[in-house]
């Protein structure tokens, strides 16, 4: 699918020297638009959408154009739709990819090409290390550092056991490891599940029970995530045996998972309600623009990923051959995030806090449930894969 967004008015690009190029900023978007999980690109792309409006719509000077392709969350799909955007529609940026292993079939014509990249979900951690590239940053996480803040947040919390359930793909590996990078109890347990088509976890939830841990953590975006909750109640361990998560519950899942998601914490480096002048302004127009629905991080990190584009595009003035230049400004994370100011590390991941959620009753007038900002479970949060990446600047 091809959409022309922000075609400007190319006569009142008089003015400028980008202006003289008599071109657009051209960026493809990568998400999942089909199936179930397409809601989250759907997300993504409504938050990249507002991005461009909060921008005019411009960048340096220069209209935008976006071309938005689906991977049908299938990785031979997403290297399709890659090097299409890369020789075929020749375009100046890519950004967005929701799924890790998407994402690392997609990096070779990108690197290979030096077509500058924003990832704006992902984060599989050989992308962090020895697959980090000049031309790939990310306004979201390594994988494993999410995790490991609720790893950091159970031992708080003196737990002293833990079963741990993912599914078998490049985040769910990541996601555990990263839980046991930071738990210091015991992890009594581990299982990962068929990905993207397992959905019966009964037997998964047979074997924590007779693990007897302490606690479970689990990993599963979008419908597996509202689909492992149930079951979770339905097995009768609810209540019995405290919940941990990463990703499962968000602004999406949560008017399916209702009363279901109380009482189970999560972390993220995003909330709606964190209090930055950006992020009330991000929150209060994609409500006014999109009536019915709150971003999520999906979203909050896609509108990040428009702005850092934004960054550099502006410090060139609209010379989209300066990719040097880009680079070095970008490396300044130089822009109003929703999540507050953060730093790059060397291998173009953030070094950011992450947040204690938890899901309230009735603090949001329009929505029964809603995430809230609990406390600050880590500051500053650098991914541990970075020593392995060979960059230095």
């Amino acid at each position: 699918m091809r959409t022309l967004i922000a075609a400007g008015a190319v006569l009142a690009l008089a003015a400028g020297p980008a202006v003289a190029q008599n071109k657009t900023v051209k960026i493809g978007f990568i998400s999942t638009f089909s199936g179930p999980t397409a809601v989250i690109g759907q997300d993504m792309r409504n938050s990249f959408e507002l991005a461009l409006d909060h921008m005019g719509r411009k960048m340096g000077g220069l209209p935008v154009e976006v071309i938005y392709e689906d991977d049908m969350q299938k990785p031979d799909v997403g290297k399709q739709k890659t090097e299409k955007l890369i020789e075929s529609d020749k375009v100046d940026f890519i950004a967005g990819y929701i799924w890790s292993n998407v994402l690392l079939a997609s990096l070779k014509p990108i690197v290979d090409s030096k077509t500058m990249m924003v990832v704006a979900n992902a984060g599989p951690s050989q992308l962090a290390g020895e697959l980090c590239s000049p031309y790939v940053f990310s306004t979201s996480w390594q994988n494993d550092q999410t995790p490991q803040a609720v790893g950091e947040y159970m031992n708080q919390k003196g737990v002293k056991s833990v079963y741990l359930i993912g599914p078998n793909y490049a985040a769910g590996k990541d996601m555990l490891s990263g839980v046991a990078s930071t738990f210091k109890g015991k992890i009594v347990g581990q299982d990962l599940t068929k990905w993207p088509d397992q959905l019966d976890f009964s037997a998964e939830l047979s074997k924590a029970r007779a693990a007897k841990p302490d606690a479970v953590f689990v990993f599963y975006p979008g419908a597996s995530g509202v689909q492992f909750l149930t079951q979770y109640a339905q097995a009768g361990l609810k209540g019995q045996i405290p919940l941990y998560t990463a990703f499962t519950i968000d602004e999406l899942s949560l008017p399916l998972q209702k009363e279901l998601a109380l009482g189970v914490p999560g972390a993220q480096q995003w909330v709606n309600d964190l209090p930055n002048e950006q992020n009330k302004k991000f929150v209060a127009d994609y409500r006014k623009k999109y009536p019915g629905l709150r971003p999520t991080f999906y979203g909050a990190q896609s509108y990040d990923a428009a702005q850092l584009i934004n960054s550099a595009v502006v410090a060139v003035n609209g010379d989209l051959s300066k990719k040097d230049a880009m680079r070095d400004e970008m490396r300044k994370a130089n822009f109003p995030s929703v999540r507050g100011p953060y730093k790059y590390g060397n291998n173009h991941i953030p070094i950011q806090n992450f947040y204690l959620q938890d899901v309230v009753k009735g603090e949001d007038k329009e929505f029964p449930l809603s995430l809230k900002t609990v406390a600050t479970i880590v500051k500053d949060s650098q991914d541990r894969f970075h020593d392995k990446c060979p960059m230095k600047w």
